[in-house]
């Protein structure tokens, strides 16, 4: 008897890339159906950049056509977390749409602070549709080799 087995390749790929976020120490894209412990799947996620200088870290996430009320920074347990809602554009029944790619919905962007990063300090401004969050580094006493005797 010959048996035919389905295969959703994107549902591996997902699986596979949940693995692998797994591995890597990061949550997961989806996980469960829904119940208690799965997770919620955000509706979009902006694009961040983050840098360094002598100072602290930077960090920009696009967010275009926000308001800043819309957006939330909170720094709780060593993690910075962006997150907000982008909704989306009233329909309008004179208006038809021939293509429709940006994203709306709630966003939530996690992001672990460095051992340096005083994260008491931590400030933003948002200004023409781009929020940046200001990481100041702490003064930690710089760790010297001492050079110990075999004897």
């Amino acid at each position: 008897m010959n048996t035919l087995i389905t295969r959703n390749q994107l549902r591996e790929m997902e699986l596979a890339q949940n693995r692998f976020n797994l591995f890597l120490g990061e949550f997961p894209n989806r996980m469960g159906n829904g119940g208690p412990h799965s997770l919620t799947v955000a509706d979009w996620s902006p694009e961040v950049d983050i840098s360094q200088d002598d100072h602290g870290y930077l960090l920009k996430a696009d967010l275009p056509e926000m308001k800043k009320e819309d957006v939330s920074v909170t720094v709780e347990d060593g993690i910075l977390c962006v997150s907000g809602e982008r909704k989306s554009e009233k329909e309008d029944p004179k208006r038809k749409f021939h293509r429709s790619e940006r994203s709306y919905g709630n966003f939530r962007r996690s992001f672990t602070l460095p051992e340096d990063a005083n994260g008491s300090k931590v400030t933003a401004d948002f200004r023409d549709g781009v929020l940046k969050v200001h990481l100041p580094i702490t003064a930690k006493a710089k760790s010297k080799a001492i050079q110990v005797k075999v004897q």
